[in-house]
């Protein structure tokens, strides 16, 4: 069984839910404080359980300052990026943007770490890919006027944030791959990524800088929600990421894990009650042929 491979799958379903969940808490705070409440939960979550576990003892210099630069870069700059991109371009097209890091880190994998791919596994990461890209160009009609299709300011400044987003999740990813390889817990790894990114974010909103500062006032139900996402995203999905990055290679990682923006579009029309296009479903297919090349032996 790909047991890595299914569990990039498993960190894509978790991505997609919290891109449906987190477009009212994430709007409601603004993308630095929405995301700081979360990574503060999910790091004392995380603690509680390497404590009472002992995976603490696995730490040593070789493993812990790669894992803090992987999150200082993957999810302080990263996810930061991504939610201040579903801020304004929403979850569709945000997705597409984030699904990027794929070949991002495909590319990097192959110069930085030396993966090779074999032409079958390149062929479904381009599937992949393109069914990504087809299901979200593709993905709206227009008679389609739900609010999360709205772009908030110039399109330029949303493509521009969601393509540091998925350039920072990509370079967090192969930094931490060498050390996923050695088989730390993957818990404890999360808490360290989770944690220094809390940290720094805390330090930002601390600025006299308006635009960081709280849109909102953090009411029980944002703060519910917004845990919620923390817990999907971040505890569940990103050490399901971590665990896959420390038996697969991080192209064919990255590519599965970057399929959220397929699965999202059929909880798109649950949520908001409008079907997407023709084309939409087409991306899926390709991304479900891709799929089956990758595992195929």
């Amino acid at each position: 069984m790909p047991i890595h491979e299914l569990a990039a799958l498993g960190a894509a379903v978790c991505w997609a839910l919290t891109g449906i969940i987190s477009a009212g808490p994430a709007g409601h705070l603004g993308a630095p404080a929405f995301n700081r409440v979360r990574q503060i939960f999910v790091t004392a979550m995380l603690a509680l359980y390497v404590l009472a576990t002992g995976a603490w003892r696995e730490l040593d210099a070789a493993n812990v300052w790669p894992l803090l630069a992987s999150g200082l870069i993957g999810i302080f700059i990263g996810d930061t990026l991504l939610f201040a991109t579903l801020n304004r371009v929403g979850p569709r097209r945000s997705g597409i943007l984030f699904a990027l890091n794929a070949p991002i880190a495909a590319m990097l994998g192959w110069l930085l770490l030396g993966e090779t791919l074999s032409t079958k596994a390149v062929f479904g990461i381009a599937l992949i890919v393109g069914g990504v890209l087809l299901a979200i160009l593709f993905g709206k009609r227009r008679s389609q006027l739900h609010q999360w299709e709205t772009v908030k300011g110039p399109l330029w400044i949303g493509v521009a944030l969601g393509l540091g987003a998925a350039t920072g999740q990509a370079i967090g990813s192969i930094i931490a791959r060498p050390v996923m390889a050695t088989g730390i817990d993957p818990f404890l790894a999360s808490m360290l990524r989770v944690g220094i990114a809390a940290a720094f974010l805390s330090i930002l909103i601390q600025l006299p800088i308006p635009a960081l500062k709280p849109k909102g006032p953090l009411t029980w139900k944002v703060a519910a929600l917004t845990a919620l996402t923390g817990i999907l995203a971040l505890a569940i999905g990103m050490t399901l990421l971590l665990f896959a990055l420390s038996g697969g290679k991080v192209g064919i990682v990255s590519t599965l894990s970057a399929t959220s923006p397929v699965i999202i579009l059929p909880l798109l029309w649950l949520r908001t009650g409008e079907r997407p296009a023709a084309g939409a479903w087409a991306g899926a297919a390709l991304v479900v042929a891709g799929m089956a090349l990758i595992f195929m032996k």
